[in-house]
This record gives C-alpha cells, sequence and structure tokens, in this order.
C-alpha cells in the first residue's frame, strides 16, 4: 500500500538528512523530487501545486535554514501539510432517533461497492448497532445473490425482491425505489436500527444510472450517501466521485483496495476536488478489512513513520481480551511458553495481511524490506510454523530442548518442510520467549524505554548492542554434543 510513495519521500528526506545545513535551494530541490513523487502516484496536478507550494511557504523561512536537523524538520512540515490535505475526518455515522438510520451506498461496478456494504455492516455490528441490507441493485447479473451471501458472512439480514430485477435497461421505473421502502419496512417491523442500501452501478456514469439514484435519493431521503471507489484507479476514481457529488450531495467516501499496490492519488486527491472525506478504507478481502480513516496515521504511513495508533486500536477490536490478559500475566511472570507463542501469533494474524501490520509498526516496512521479505512471504513463513507446532508432541512442545536431530527430522518429515526450518523455528520461538522474560522484568524506566524505541522506528535495534534488550538472557537450547562436552568438564 503506496509504498513506491513511501521510498519517494524517504529517499528525498534522506538526502535532506545527511546535510548539516541547507540552503533554500535544498530544500526547492527537495521539493521537485516530492512534486514529481505525487505526480507519479496519480496525485491531481492542482493539488500537487497546492500543496507544494504550501510546504515551500513554511520550509523556504528561516525556520528550517538555520535548523541543525533540517531532515527531521522537513519531514514534520510535509506530514502536517498531508493531514491538513486529508483531514480533518470525522469516522462517526449519525443515526437518528427513531431509526432505522438509512445509508445509501453508491459507487461504479467493479468498485467493491456490494461487498464494502457487508463491511460496513459486520463493522456497525461491532460497533453495538443491528443494520440490514437491502438489495437494491436490480440490474446487474447475480448481484442480489451476491449481497445475500454478503449478508449470511456477516451474520446480517438482507432484504430482496428478487422479482423486480431484470437484463440491463429493462428493469421498471420505480422497482429500486420499492426494494428501498420494503427493506426500511422491514427494518421498521424487525427493530434493526440501521439500513444499509446496495445500488446499481454502471461501467461508467450515465444519466439511467443518476436517475436511478436521484429518485432513491428524494423518495427514501437517506440520512448518509457514501460513495465508494476503487482507490487503484487513481484520478478516473477522484473525476467519478466529484460526478455522483454534483448529483447527490455526498457525505463521504469509502476508498477499496488498499490491500493492492495502491499509488495514492485518489486518496490524497480525494477531499479536496469533491470537498468530501474519506471516511473508511477497504484493506481487504475478508468482511473485516475496513478501518475508520485517520489522516493522522496515514499520513504517518506515507512517511514510513509507522501507525502505532492505528494498530493499536485494530488489536483491541480484533484481539481476544481475555486471551491477551493471560499473555500478558504469563509474560510478567516470566513463564512463556510454546503454546503461548502460537497462541499469540494466532491473535496476530486476525489483523488481517503481514504487509500491512509491517507498515503500521515504525521502521519494519523499512526494514523487511532489506531482509528481502517479498508479499506474502510472512504469512507462508506462519503457516509452515503451525505446521512444525502441529507435529510436535505434547512433551516436545513443552521441553523444546528435548528436540534433537532424530526429533526434527520426524518433525520437518510430518510438517512438510525443510530440516533447517524446525531449527529457525525453535530459535524463533527461544527468542521470543527471552524477550518476554525480559520486557516481563523491566521496571518502568525500562519499558518506557522500550516504547520510546518503538515510537522512533528504532524496532530493528531491539536485542542488539544498545538497544532496550541488552540484557537479555541468552537461548538455552544447546546442540546435544555440546551439552555432552559441558558434562565431561
Amino acid at each position: 500500500m503506496l509504498d513506491a510513495l513511501t521510498e519517494r519521500f524517504s529517499k528525498v528526506f534522506r538526502g535532506l538528512s545527511g546535510r548539516g545545513r541547507i540552503s533554500e535551494e535544498n530544500v526547492r530541490e527537495a521539493m521537485r523530487e516530492v512534486r514529481t513523487a505525487l505526480l507519479e502516484a496519480d496525485v491531481n496536478l492542482q493539488v500537487v501545486k497546492d500543496f507544494t507550494d504550501k510546504v515551500l511557504e513554511r520550509a523556504t523561512g528561516q525556520e528550517v535554514i538555520r535548523s541543525l536537523q533540517p531532515g527531521q524538520l522537513m519531514v514534520k512540515i510535509v506530514y502536517d501539510e498531508l493531514v491538513n490535505l486529508m483531514g480533518p475526518v470525522d469516522t462517526n455515522i449519525l443515526f437518528v432517533q427513531p431509526g432505522p438510520t438509512i445509508i445509501m451506498m453508491c459507487g461504479l461496478q467493479g468498485s467493491g461497492k456490494t461487498t464494502t456494504c457487508g463491511k460496513l455492516a459486520k463493522y456497525l455490528v461491532s460497533k453495538g448497532h443491528q443494520p440490514l441490507l437491502g438489495a437494491a441493485d436490480l440490474q446487474r447479473p447475480a448481484a442480489i445473490e451476491q449481497l445475500r451471501v454478503v449478508g449470511e458472512q456477516a451474520g446480517v439480514p438482507v432484504y430482496s425482491d428478487p422479482g423486480r430485477a431484470a437484463e440491463h435497461g429493462q428493469v421498471a421505473r420505480g422497482a429500486a425505489v420499492a426494494v428501498c421502502r420494503g427493506a426500511v419496512a422491514q427494518a421498521k417491523s424487525t427493530g434493526r436500527d440501521t439500513v444499509i442500501l446496495d445500488t446499481a452501478g454502471r461501467l461508467h456514469i450515465d444519466d439511467e444510472l443518476m436517475g436511478e439514484l436521484r429518485e432513491i435519493n428524494s423518495q427514501i431521503r437517506p440520512h448518509q450517501i457514501f460513495l465508494v471507489l476503487d482507490a487503484m484507479s487513481g484520478q478516473d476514481a477522484v473525476n467519478s466521485a466529484k460526478a455522483f457529488n454534483e448529483q447527490l450531495e455526498l457525505d463521504g467516501l469509502i476508498l477499496t483496495k488498499f490491500d493492492s499496490d495502491t499509488r495514492g492519488g485518489a486518496l490524497l486527491s480525494a477531499k479536496i476536488i469533491t470537498g468530501k472525506p474519506v471516511k473508511f478504507i477497504g484493506t481487504g478481502e475478508k468482511l473485516d478489512g475496513i478501518e475508520e480513516f485517520r489522516p493522522e496515521g496515514m499520513a504517518q504511513r506515507i512517511l514510513g513513520m509507522g501507525d502505532i495508533v492505528g494498530l493499536v486500536t485494530e488489536a483491541m477490536d480484533k484481539f481476544d481480551q481475555d486471551e491477551t490478559a493471560r499473555l500478558q500475566a504469563k509474560m510478567e511472570k516470566g513463564n512463556f511458553t510454546l503454546d503461548d507463542f502460537m497462541a499469540q501469533m494466532r491473535q496476530v494474524r486476525k489483523l488481517g495481511p503481514m504487509g500491512k501490520i509491517m507498515g503500521m509498526i515504525p521502521g519494519m516496512s523499512e526494514l523487511t524490506k532489506q531482509m528481502n521479505m517479498g508479499e506474502g512471504e510472512v504469512e507462508m513463513q506462519m503457516t509452515h510454523m503451525q505446521a512444525i507446532y502441529n507435529s510436535m508432541t505434547p512433551t516436545e512442545r513443552k521441553t523444546t530442548d528435548l528436540i534433537e536431530g532424530g526429533r526434527r527430522r520426524r518433525i520437518a518429515r510430518g510438517a512438510g518442510v525443510e530440516l533447517n526450518e524446525v531449527g529457525q523455528f525453535i530459535k524463533q520461538f527461544e527468542m521470543s520467549r527471552d524477550m518476554m522474560r525480559a520486557v516481563g522484568g523491566m521496571g518502568m524506566m525500562g519499558k518506557m524505554q522500550l516504547m520510546k524505541s518503538l515510537m522512533s522506528g528504532k524496532l530493528n535495534t531491539l536485542g542488539m548492542p544498545g538497544g532496550p534488550m541488552l540484557k537479555t538472557k541468552k537461548s538455552s537450547y544447546m546442540e546435544k554434543k555440546d551439552r555432552n562436552k559441558r558434562k565431561k568438564r
């Protein structure tokens, strides 16, 4: 997500950080690089010009030129302007009393609108609401069935009237409005407090599409209208959003497919061009792959600073809190087993794609690049780790020191992995165990130092000389021949 843009920004700031003092020309040269990076990311030309002008106005003042750390100060200025460009955003949905609150979802075909309806429904359920989905897309083949499947996966009821569906261009006038009315009526009769209407889309904007949407808007009077945009389509998405807004008066945008190789143009241009904020972003195919949009967190990710606040928020939503509390208690006692290690890994996998998680941890995205870790490689390693764990006996899981040559070969065969992967898995567990013991034994000052390292992006120094884990105990594992030598002594 936004990797190319992040890499270009990092290169610019590294160039400035290497200078003790900088001149106005240095700043202008850096901003020319930033301008190029934004244009390559398919950001609107006028947005790029306004953004770079604002940064230059602040950066060419005496504040930066006289600074002893111009690179860091430039990062702060660019960060502030990115936040201003994308925000402010209020992701709260205003609910009416008495209900139901009606949310109308619009978008072109292929934008992920129907799936996003399911994601928003599941998000609302997690917030204590009781949504109902309305299948008002009557012109796309199998649209009603797709929404029914999505609703079933989300655990949310779906109102539909398949008898009103027809081929493109043959749907009776007023049919979509009738379905929307039926959805609202069912929500009232069943006590559902929210109705999410999945309306028709097209491959392009046309009078027929807009006429149907305007009719639903005027007859049903939805309380919120969200437009779903494909983030990969760049400026095309922004132009579509502008056209939709002129016809419907949108309340917000939802950008999908942010787990893909998104250039960032739609995200950085959308609010300025349409005047409407991005409310949510879709980050995966699963129904829990939706995030409230935070301009501060996104600016941090673009600049390679991670997004710890976003990561913690997501972890609070998706982690099993009882399991987390149990693991924390064991960690503080220095009693961290292989079972705990695997339970922790399963918790982390709930957060979604590892590439996304790495991008939210300061310094981790850059570290994975240095280690040449490709897309999906972390997930593959975690799958192998689970297979290795499953191939162990209860005794081996309890005491990993027992796992020597013969046992390793048996475990590797059972898991379908290379022999060296078994050894690597044991080492990873023992390093994690030792780190947990070290954290558990830390005083307040030590934990504050660790948090400082996390927030400053020095995660790759953990366990290194000078890092906060310097006093971590070494693994107790020894090869059999080494243990025999020690016994003979």
